[in-house]
């Protein structure tokens, strides 16, 4: 076959390929052209009836971090729903007419007796057991082919119609008595099997949930697939996006978002570690070492060739932080606490001070602890941290801790400030703020809104900002990271 016809022959799924890794970049996954060509490479030896496999060759060529992984499922099985003749759409199915959908299990159907090629005759009860049969025998066509009855006939989809797909599945599973199933299996085994086994009989149950798992996860891929048949595979993608735990807003993050955070923020420490530890060793170049050059200038006849330096030994900073722990900015501060000492051993001691309008240290907390989250929930709960009314008072935080703390701060001292300046109208009291600067190595201020709001209502960032070596718009956990490279 020519190179013309070789790429005539895979032009098609070229261009989808191109459609979804630009949609992988939409969604901000970093797919380099290199890797672009990869996965091209990859899949043109890879028949795209085989799902599975297609799939994680794409994974395997695009995907460089576990974090993104859920990401890339999602577009992926927006961009391939439709892909497969499984997966095909047939006429009718909006309308509820006949769907031949045949499963083989050795030379079965896998239907219900008597029911023919189809099964949009099955009565309630029917379609029930055909949903006990397929999760006792984990049958993975029968599966399918009950959820693709399940969301026709429960679902209520109707084309054109502006609803997420949540609704639709919750629909469908809540026709389906899922915990009804469960325990019918679960009776079954007793009837069966010897049962008198406690731990034989959670593996049961833990088995029979997993495949529960496992059809609702069916049961999605045929909304989705009938979305997609709708709407589009654009509409229904950018629909689905969400943000990369990376760059997921600290202040707005949901419940499972949070969990995200907290997985990867671990790795991301591990990376700064090294980045850190490597850009202390190679620093600068300090003065000319005159005795090696010259000892180095015998092996060259005593020409200078190649002269030496002495190279500097920086010593890691001291690092106080003070942050605001009110109200959404809490979760900033918890993640900023988290990173900043998983990399305690890159600093030579870590000092840590939380606000609302009064101030106390909670550097003890984190003593002697091996799981932080602990250490956190220490400072949410017994820091004294009111003074008034537990409203913002900027001010009269820093006036505390200048009056008794400012004296520990020294030129090795590297000072982070976390919050987002809205004081509630109080004085801003940043003489606290230039005097530290005075003393201090550096002063960073880390503010977790988008820098459009700063000096917006009761923000006074602009009065600090001053006397601080930087201020930094810190909202996620990418923008955390490029932060850390400053603190050495």
């Amino acid at each position: 076959m020519t190179d013309a016809a070789h790429l005539e022959e895979h032009s098609p799924l070229l261009e989808l390929l191109n459609g979804f890794i630009v949609e992988l970049r939409e969604a901000g996954l970093p797919v380099s052209l290199t890797e672009n060509l990869d996965a091209v490479e990859a899949v043109k030896h890879i028949p795209i009836d085989d799902r599975e496999t297609f799939k994680y060759a794409l994974a395997a060529t695009l995907v460089k971090n576990h974090a993104h992984w859920r990401a890339f499922e999602t577009v992926f099985e927006v961009y391939f729903s439709l892909r497969g003749k499984e997966y095909e759409l047939q006429d009718g199915e909006w309308d509820g007419d006949k769907t031949d959908f045949e499963m083989s299990d050795d030379n079965q159907s896998g239907q219900m007796p008597g029911q023919g090629g189809g099964q949009e005759g099955l009565t309630q009860e029917q379609l029930a057991e055909m949903l006990f049969q397929a999760l006792a025998k984990m049958d993975q066509n029968m599966m399918r082919a009950v959820a693709r009855q399940a969301v026709q006939r429960f679902a209520g989809m109707e084309p054109g119609r502006p609803v997420g797909g949540t609704y639709y599945l919750y629909r469908t599973l809540r026709n389906l008595d899922l915990d009804g199933v469960l325990q019918r299996l679960l009776e079954q085994d007793q009837n069966t099997v010897d049962t008198s086994d406690v731990l034989e009989e959670r593996l049961r149950k833990d088995e029979y949930e997993h495949r529960i798992e496992q059809l609702k996860k069916e049961i999605e891929a045929e909304i989705r697939r009938r979305l997609v048949a709708d709407r589009g595979v654009e509409a229904m993608a950018k629909t689905l996006r969400k943000p990369l735990p990376e760059d997921v807003d600290f202040m707005h993050a949901s419940r499972e978002e949070m969990v995200s955070l907290r997985r990867a923020i671990w790795p991301l420490t591990r990376k700064l570690a090294v980045r850190l530890a490597r850009k202390r060793r190679h620093g600068r170049k300090g003065p000319l070492d005159f005795k090696r050059t010259v000892r180095q200038s015998l092996s060259y006849g005593g020409v200078p060739a190649d002269p030496k330096f002495k190279y500097p030994k920086p010593s890691k900073p001291e690092i106080m932080v003070i942050a605001d722990i009110s109200g959404s900015v809490a979760a900033f501060a918890r993640f900023t606490l988290h990173l900043v000492y998983a990399l305690n051993n890159q600093f030579s001691k870590v000092r840590s001070f939380v606000f609302i309008d009064g101030l106390d240290e909670v550097t003890n907390y984190f003593e002697g602890v091996d799981d932080i989250t602990e250490a956190i929930h220490r400072v949410n709960t017994e820091a004294d941290v009111i003074w008034v009314d537990g409203h913002s008072d900027y001010g009269h935080a820093f006036e505390v801790f200048d009056e008794r703390y400012g004296k520990d701060v020294g030129p090795k001292t590297t000072v982070m400030i976390l919050g987002d300046a809205r004081n509630n109208y109080h004085a801003s009291q940043s003489w606290v703020i230039k005097e530290i600067e005075d003393k201090a190595r550096k002063v960073f201020w880390l503010n977790p809104e988008p820098r459009s709001y700063w000096d917006t209502g009761d923000s006074i960032v602009s009065e600090y900002s001053d006397h601080c070596n930087g201020i930094f718009e810190v909202r996620n956990l990418k923008q955390l990271e490029a932060f850390v490279e400053n603190l050495v």
